[in-house]
């Protein structure tokens, strides 16, 4: 079942709240402080937006933090009109027990540069509850990650 706007507001902890991004069946995400793009770590609080150049990806923080119970899962996509420009996403799941802000990958698949500004929504996630509680909520690399993550993927060869 997909969590309405009433329940995500009362059940999902999501920091800082922004009424304009809680939709019918989700909540815009906001493109938060860090960004990388071709080799370069952005301040995208100090520079103000993220430029993605085209048939490039970036990885960019959420503004937000979210922390979801144990019977609360995420699914998150593109916002359309981004998709309309070019940017592709590629998402996990956001498992139940997940807390922290997400890093996102966005790819521009356009001829023309994307630009991101600090705080604008680029993501809606929907929760969905599971039949009850996970018996092993997420507890991995990336719990209560505040800034950019790279791949902690271990190579064995």
């Amino acid at each position: 079942m997909l969590l309405p706007d009433w329940k995500i507001k009362r059940e999902i902890l999501i920091e800082p709240f922004s009424e304009e991004s809680l939709q019918p069946a989700g909540y815009d995400l906001r493109v938060g402080k860090e960004a990388y793009v071709q080799g370069t770590l952005i301040d995208v609080e100090k520079e103000g937006k993220v430029v993605i150049p085209p048939k490039e990806y970036a990885l960019v923080l959420t503004l937000e933090r979210i922390k979801l119970p144990d019977d609360v899962m995420g699914d998150m996509k593109i916002r359309s009109s981004l998709a309309r420009e070019g940017i592709i996403g590629s998402f996990a799941w956001v498992d139940p027990g997940w807390d922290g802000n997400l890093t996102l990958m966005l790819y521009n698949a356009s001829n023309e540069e994307v630009v991101l500004h600090y705080g604008e929504r680029f993501v809606q996630i929907a929760f969905i509850r599971l039949e009850g509680p996970a018996r092993n909520p997420y507890r991995g690399n990336y719990q209560g990650s505040k800034r950019l993550m790279f791949s902690k993927r271990k190579i064995k060869g």
